[in-house]
């Protein structure tokens, strides 16, 4: 299935910004709130159903090179475009 990307955002930033958007995230998850994102003029939003798929990956990426792995960890919702189930979020 071919992806199409409606944002992205990249940028270093410190450990303690990245936890607060997580837990703007979080909150909003949480209060059944859609999720928006906007940075240099570009947004959307986006409507999680109560119970979207929720992945968790961790990472290494070794260059063909040899260079220096690089770790990463990955969190994921998932759904299919107008699901809503109208339960309640469960991460256990």
């Amino acid at each position: 299935m071919p992806e199409e990307v409606l944002f992205k955002f990249e940028r270093r930033m410190d450990r303690a910004e990245i936890a607060s958007y997580l837990r703007s995230v979080a909150d909003a998850l949480d209060a059944g709130d859609a999720i928006d994102l906007e940075a240099g003029g570009e947004s959307v939003t986006m409507s999680p159903p109560s119970r979207p798929t929720f992945e968790i990956k961790a990472e290494r990426e070794t260059s063909s090179s040899g260079g220096t792995p690089e770790l990463s960890v990955e969190f994921e919702l998932e759904w299919d475009e107008g699901e809503d189930d109208g339960g309640e979020l469960s991460i256990n």
